[in-house]
């Protein structure tokens, strides 16, 4: 029997080739001699030292034990195009910006067979949420429940077609092409140019029409007009710029980050922009003056607890989520894990025609308070009938909390259930529309649930009183209210919103109205004077690592 091989393979960018592909500061050896290079391919090789593992001191074990890494990367070039091939865990040392971030999937998207699909990684980018999917026998995408109007397709594994079966016999692609074969490395180029053959084709979107609602920017003049908007927005410290680690995180190990680039950072146990931002002051370093070069230089590095272990290394600029547009036009772009991605206009489009219909005035108070629970109160006292409800709990014993709403009335003859969020932070606006739908579903679905919030609104009040606040959820007739916080404008309705906020909202709109629930949402001015940022308390970290090595 042939005996096969696993292979990673990167597609590098038009222009970069081996020669500029490699981060500065990587640790890989070069002209290691060779007998079976293909001709004109060029080797890097990973030879660290051995070194105990941490549990060795920790034990106290008295054996003399040691770890070592080992790995290569190989460069080729394949129809005008160079690729790199991974062997081991080598690929970090490539730049981010140096390989086609959609290769692998799309590859694999063009040569698998729809019917023998395996397993699925999606991003929800609305709350930065990611999510594996597998099956245990081949099944196709709707096994997976794959929402291509909120998730961002970022790899998918499966037994490719019967055409392809000579080249290798299942698949897993992402931003690399994952796969087993047989293949001599005299064959390898000619391996690489078929990838490049699959890449260039789009016969995917027949097999899967919807997929890539949300498609990435490749052109480099219209990248590099986003860039400038990204820049503008960080040195801005727009609100609307997040950052998360832009891959799966096994959080059983705990999660602890740093940054690198500026100065040495402080170990944090939790990792958002304004932590950045607060490193980046600590170090002096003037945002005027920064660069993509620079975010791209900088790095997020997820570490032990004391620093002294680097898990996994990201660049500041994969690691940055935003929304933005391009000279007010009508195109929508959405920045993630490095890369552009351009939302289908008539897709948008769909979502204000849905949407802005269910845009209604606020009936509650303007916001002029130090925070969402002081709100709450004050505009739950502002109306008699009114019920405060923040911070409370519906859910049946042994289940999660789960709050029912901020504020609660009777309205018509509905039982309405106001749900208020200050910001229009995409991951805050995710929360607040899965409250309003998770709280009704409960309570359709968990008589207990039901009992719970009746109790809730009714307590303490006289019965006439109890019995006018009870009686719609007895009748099961509720209406939803989403109020948003916000100094923008509400004339601009969805447009207020991010981008995958508008596509949260809609499909939490459609599944409420599923279940026979009236649903809106509204704009509550904030009228609460500006405040200075406060400094965070640092913490004081045991180890550091050095910038830019491990």
């Amino acid at each position: 029997m042939t005996k096969t091989r696993s292979f990673s393979i990167f597609l590098l960018k038009d222009g970069v080739d081996a020669t500029n592909a490699l981060k500065d500061d990587h640790a890989l050896e070069e002209g290691i001699a060779s007998e079976n290079l293909p001709e004109g391919a060029v080797l890097y090789v990973l030879d660290n030292e051995p070194r105990p593992p941490w549990w060795r001191a920790y034990f106290g074990v008295q054996k003399d034990l040691n770890q070592v890494s080992k790995g290569a990367l190989v460069f080729l070039q394949a129809s005008g195009r160079w690729f790199a091939l991974s062997f081991g865990h080598v690929f970090h040392n490539l730049k981010d910006s140096s390989y086609e971030y959609d290769f692998g999937l799309r590859v694999t998207l063009n040569c698998v067979d729809p019917a023998k699909l395996r397993s699925t990684d999606v991003l929800e980018p609305s709350g930065a949420k990611r999510q594996r999917t597998q099956l245990p026998t081949a099944g196709d995408l709707t096994f997976f429940d794959v929402d291509a109007d909120s998730t961002i397709l970022k790899s998918l594994t499966g037994k490719v077609k019967d055409e392809h079966q000579d080249l290798f016999k299942s698949a897993t692609g992402s931003s690399n092409i994952r796969i087993s074969s047989a293949i001599e490395p005299a064959g390898l180029v000619g391996l690489c140019e078929q990838l490049l053959n699959l890449y260039n084709d789009d016969t995917y979107k027949t097999a899967f029409p919807d997929i890539q609602n949300i498609a990435p920017v490749r052109d480099p003049s219209v990248i590099a007009q986003l860039n400038g908007q990204l820049l503008v927005a960080f040195q801005a410290r727009d609100e609307a710029l997040a950052l998360s680690v832009p891959d799966i995180v096994d959080f059983g190990d705990g999660l602890w980050g740093t940054f690198t680039g500026a100065n040495r950072g402080d170990v944090y146990d939790d990792i958002f922009m304004h932590r950045y931002y607060e490193y980046l002051d600590a170090a002096g370093a003037d945002l005027n003056a920064f660069g993509i070069d620079d975010l791209k230089r900088h790095q997020l590095v997820l570490t032990n607890e004391d620093g002294s272990v680097v898990r996994d290394r990201h660049s500041i600029y994969k690691s940055l989520i935003y929304d933005t547009a391009l000279n007010g036009g009508a195109d929508n772009y959405h920045f993630c894990e490095g890369n552009w991605y351009l939302v289908d206009s008539g897709y948008v489009n769909r979502l204000r025609t849905y949407l802005d219909p269910l845009c209604k005035d606020t009936t509650l108070p303007d916001f002029s308070h130090d925070d969402e629970g002081a709100y709450n109160v004050a505009a739950s006292a502002a109306a008699a009938g009114r019920v405060c409800l923040d911070k409370t709990n519906i859910s049946i014993a042994g289940q999660k909390q789960i709050e029912p709403c901020d504020i609660y009335e009777v309205v018509g003859g509905q039982a309405v259930l106001h749900c208020v969020k200050i910001s229009t932070l995409s991951g805050q606006l995710s929360h607040l529309f899965n409250q309003g739908t998770n709280s009704v579903n409960l309570m359709r679905s968990e008589q207990q649930a039901l009992e719970n919030m009746k109790e809730l609104v009714g307590a303490g009040r006289p019965d006439p009183e109890r019995e006018a606040l009870v009686a719609p959820l007895a009748n099961n007739k509720f209406r939803v209210v989403f109020g948003i916080v916000t100094h923008k404008d509400k004339a601009d309705r969805s447009n207020n919103l991010p981008l995958f906020s508008r596509i949260s909202l809609m499909r939490c709109m459609k599944e409420l109205r599923r279940m026979g629930v009236d649903a809106e949402y509204c704009f509550i001015p904030d009228t609460s004077p500006a405040t200075a940022g406060k400094a965070r308390k640092r913490k004081k970290k045991a180890a550091e690592p050095e910038a830019g090595g491990e």
